[in-house]
């Protein structure tokens, strides 16, 4: 959550100051089809997930599995893919070329942040 405010706040300062050239419209609206796209997917890959939480844990007491289907199917991670959608759409959106860097930054916290997951769920998980 915080990582939006990031961005939104870098695109209002820019604004304010006129920073960068602004993106065109037709960016603009391919960038809100792309976020409303990854809102409704990001949304779809909550559902087959009962395990899923804010932090990393394996949920023994629940008995936690490998998550395979639906859009678990094509992508490991369909939340943080669908994120890093909308965290690169948001600043095209906005119009605030200068509010890629903060997503630059976030895309690769959700990078490092994927692979330790993944170090823990093939180490602890079996499947």
């Amino acid at each position: 959550m915080m990582e939006s405010v990031i961005i939104l706040l870098v695109a209002g300062l820019e604004a304010m100051i006129g920073g960068l050239p602004a993106t065109s419209l037709p960016a603009e609206a391919f960038a809100i089809l792309i976020m409303l796209a990854g809102f409704g997917i990001g949304n779809y890959a909550i559902l087959p997930d009962r395990f899923l939480s804010g932090v990393v844990r394996i949920q023994k007491d629940r008995g936690h599995s490998v998550v395979t289907n639906g859009p678990y199917r094509q992508v490991w991670h369909p939340g943080y893919a669908v994120a890093l959608l909308v965290f690169f759409s948001n600043p095209v959106f906005l119009g605030s070329i200068g509010a890629l860097v903060p997503a630059v930054i976030v895309a690769i916290a959700i990078v490092l942040r994927t692979s330790l997951e993944n170090a823990v769920f093939c180490h602890e998980l079996e499947g």
